[in-house]
């Protein structure tokens, strides 16, 4: 598209597209995606018990939660005690080499706990580590 100005030059227009606020844009979401993602990386909210020995959990594993209605859950999904077993063995190839974490809310009877033990055990799972906090968890040593 061309025009004339004033002094009766012709001119054309600016064609381009300014990509500045598009690129400002997209650099914020990248930002709030990044800062919320962990967030969302926890889906069933399990208050865990405190003890004052605690290894921190540097893999991707299978976890089993229990909540304080003892709920059952693999992973984010609900899942019945009965089913356990066969879940597992479809995930998992090597059972007797595979850990297994096992979340508990705190208020969870014993009864509770032991059961879903027992039915981890009965899939064949050997290795089973029990998540908690640490007792103190602003200081550490």
């Amino acid at each position: 598209m061309a025009f004339t100005n004033t002094r009766g030059q012709t001119q054309t227009s600016m064609s381009e597209i300014n990509v500045t606020p598009f690129v400002d844009v997209v650099l914020v979401l990248l930002i709030i995606f990044m800062i919320t993602a962990p967030i969302l990386q926890s889906g069933v909210e399990v208050s865990v018990p405190k003890t004052k020995t605690v290894k921190e959990i540097t893999e991707e594993r299978l976890v089993i939660s229990i909540d304080r209605q003892q709920r059952v859950f693999l992973g984010n999904d609900p899942i019945n005690i009965n089913e356990i077993g066969s879940k597992l063995k479809e995930k998992l190839r090597d059972p007797e080499r595979m850990t297994i974490y096992l979340r508990s809310d705190e208020n969870v009877p014993f009864g509770a706990f032991a059961t879903v033990m027992d039915a981890v055990k009965q899939s064949g799972v050997t290795n089973v580590s029990i998540v908690t906090e640490p007792l103190d968890s602003g200081k550490r040593k």
